[in-house]
């Protein structure tokens, strides 16, 4: 036995057993004992944990009858001297004397009485109990709100008048419990258990204990519309158009209407319950799943060949994804008529560039002579250089014009009425480039005998054209980006700021990107000249232009010399398209100057060309004999020597690409020639089709 700690084994005697008045006493006892020794005291059955000898209610639930076995336990400072006494107090018979003693136990049952009515008062469901002769002895409140009786006109009266139907009498008579019966009571519906009231299998009673169900029949109700509403929307979803499938939270699907079947071409018992990992673990479904982030505008291509479009979304409940719906619908025949829209839309951009290609970009352009596709595209981007604002790089080798497109843009521009001044950036000494670019104040270096003021200062409001940009020495470059940049200056030994307002075109016939490698020019003044390039063919690039260039000239020239009309013969015309120009136009024209200034006749012949071009023309004659015309050759129509160029190109090189690039021209070029002289293919020309170029 442990120290403070006494067990004692009694047998209870009383002959009613331990009820209510035994237990009350037994209860005042315990209080007694427990501040005199300062112990705790317990008693504890066969079928029962150690329970406080303190607690009424607990004390007459154990139901103790006599020759009963039980356990007082005593724990604290004297636990032997408490345990010895209660148990002389739980072997006798209960006698007492003291009127005093009485008092107390009749304090305590009436307490413990009141107790026990509070817990039924303030339990939630409905009481009623009755005695053996029906007579209502206890009716809770819940009772009176549900019945809307008060206690005290029910209690003492027969509950078979009072309260009708309640069944407390047919178990009295019974003594069968009846439960779970649901019963309406007014505006309520409850379900009630009644249940007999046995001691010492004698009938006491009934008692009826029941719930107001009232709302869960609200709810049940309310179900039964969630269930039609479930039944609606399934209605709804089964005659969408659009395809839906539903996954669970473990990816599984759970849903798919007749639409998403159609779409695909499959059958439920195929898709139901499937995985979606199994089906497209890459597909938008399972990123929507993994992320909890919705995806729209998925397109995809299914087995069966159709194009789709889906709608992807979470399903998300308080924060957790619960699962994925996909809305899809069958775009194949909308993917169809796109793709033929592409085609007409294609068609429509080439016939528009073509159109463009053939139409002069504007009056200022009519000094530029040719029809070339190389250099109609240059011009049409001028064109549209021109409406803008910002700084255009003409790149070309030397005597291609660049000037003459410099000019063209400036007096095709906004700004034409404003100045255009020209600088040759090669021209004039790095000395002296600062000062003529940006003027110089009086006195600012010997010789400086008065303000002058610079080019940018006289292009104010107009265009300013730096040729041979290309030249200009690195610490000039770094002042010409600041004008760039800020759009303003000061002059040599001036300190005043001045502001301009000038649009900036620049022209190089030098790689530039080849000099920002090697250190030549500097790279961010390249960007900021390079916003808009335009690219100048080499007259070799566009030969085709050569017989209008010419009578632009000879009749240019003519004039100057104050001659009459001077023809070309066929053999100088070919010797004139034979030759490389390697000084591009400008070298056409001085050699057109040249020429008639010391012809003698009236017609330009190719003993009248200087000896270069005559040795080039006769050394390609050998090369390759017989391809250039004699004086004996009959002369055709120009679209017969192009029909038969273009030809003789596609069937050495074999494509339009190819043969365009031989050429100088593009291959939508050669596409379209080859369609207009009915040029058949012997071979696979390329990824332009006939219905590229086709008009439909």
């Amino acid at each position: 036995m442990n120290e403070g700690f006494v067990c004692n084994k009694i047998v209870f005697r009383h002959k009613k057993g331990l009820h209510a008045r035994v237990a009350a006493m037994v209860v005042q006892k315990t209080y007694e004992l427990q501040n005199k020794y300062n112990v705790q005291l317990y008693i504890q059955s066969m079928h029962s944990e150690k329970i406080p000898l303190s607690s009424l209610l607990i004390l007459t639930s154990m139901k103790i009858r006599p020759g009963d076995e039980v356990y007082i336990i005593a724990e604290g400072e004297n636990p032997e001297l408490a345990a010895a006494e209660m148990q002389t107090l739980l072997e006798s018979d209960f006698a007492i004397t003291d009127n005093s003693a009485i008092q107390n136990m009749d304090t305590l049952l009436q307490d413990n009485v009141a107790t026990a009515e509070q817990i039924f008062n303030s339990i939630a469901n409905g009481l009623i109990v009755v005695d053996e002769n029906n007579r209502i002895t206890l009716f809770n409140p819940v009772a009176e709100r549900i019945f809307r009786m008060h206690a005290r006109s029910v209690m003492g009266k027969d509950v078979t008048e009072a309260i009708p139907g309640t069944g407390l009498d047919r178990t009295n008579l019974t003594h069968e419990a009846e439960i779970g019966t649901r019963q309406s009571v007014g505006h309520s519906i409850i379900v009630k258990n009644v249940t007999p009231i046995m001691v010492e299998g004698v009938s006491k009673g009934a008692v009826c204990t029941f719930e107001d169900i009232s709302k869960f029949a609200k709810i049940s109700w309310q179900l039964k519309e969630v269930r039609e509403l479930k039944e609606k929307y399934l209605l709804t979803l089964e005659s969408m158009q659009e395809g839906i499938c539903v996954l669970d939270k473990e990816g599984q699907i759970t849903y798919v209407n007749p639409a998403y079947l159609k779409i695909l071409g499959k059958e439920q018992e195929q898709l139901i319950g499937r995985k979606i990992d199994e089906i497209s673990p890459d597909g938008a479904r399972s990123k929507v799943l993994q992320t909890g982030k919705q995806i729209l505008g998925c397109i995809s291509k299914k087995a069966n060949g159709v194009t789709t479009i889906a709608n992807v979304n979470p399903i998300i409940v308080d924060g957790e994804i619960l699962g994925v719906v996909s809305v899809v619908n069958d775009i194949t025949e909308m993917q169809n008529l796109m793709d033929r829209l592409n085609k007409v839309s294609a068609k429509a951009e080439y016939l528009e560039h073509e159109l463009m290609r053939t139409k002069k970009p504007g009056p200022a352009f009519g000094k530029i002579i040719g029809a070339s596709c190389k250099l109609n595209d240059a011009m049409v981007v001028a064109a549209k250089a021109a409406e803008g604002i910002y700084t255009v790089m003409i790149r070309g080798e030397s005597g291609t014009g660049k000037e003459l497109f410099a000019e063209a843009i400036h007096f095709s521009s906004p700004r034409a009425s404003g100045p255009f001044i020209r600088v040759n950036c090669a021209a004039i000494p790095s000395t002296l480039l600062e000062s003529e670019l940006f003027g110089h104040e009086k006195g600012a270096f010997t010789g400086a005998i008065k303000t002058k003021l610079g080019k940018f200062e006289l292009a104010n409001k107009g265009t300013i054209f730096l040729d041979e940009i290309g030249e200009m020495e690195k610490d000039m470059q770094a002042k010409l980006l600041r004008i760039i940049q800020k759009r303003e200056f000061q002059r040599v030994g001036g300190e005043e700021t001045i502001q301009v307002d000038v649009r900036i075109i620049a022209a190089t016939n030098q790689n530039l990107e080849e000099l920002v490698r090697r250190g030549g020019f500097r790279e961010d003044l390249y960007y900021r000249l390079n916003v808009i390039p335009i690219i100048l063919p080499a007259l070799r690039e566009r030969k085709e232009d050569i017989p209008q260039l010419t009578e632009a000239f000879i009749m240019k020239i003519s004039k100057e010399l104050g001659k009459g009309a001077i023809g070309i013969k066929s053999d100088a015309m070919e010797a004139l398209l034979r030759y490389a120009w390697p000084g591009n136009v400008r070298e056409l024209e001085n050699v057109l100057e040249r020429t008639m200034t010391l012809l003698d006749g009236n017609d330009i012949e190719v003993k009248d060309l200087p000896s270069y071009i005559r040795d080039e023309v006769m050394e390609a004659e050998t090369k390759t004999p017989g391809s250039f015309l004699n004086e004996n050759s009959v002369i055709l129509p120009w679209d017969d020597y192009e029909k038969i160029i273009i030809k003789a190109a596609l069937e050495r090189y074999g494509s339009y690409n190819a043969a365009g690039k031989a050429l100088g021209l593009t291959h939508k070029t050669i596409a379209s020639k080859a369609q207009k002289y009915g040029i058949e293919k012997t071979v696979a020309w390329d990824k332009v089709s006939e219905q590229e170029i086709s008009i439909s």
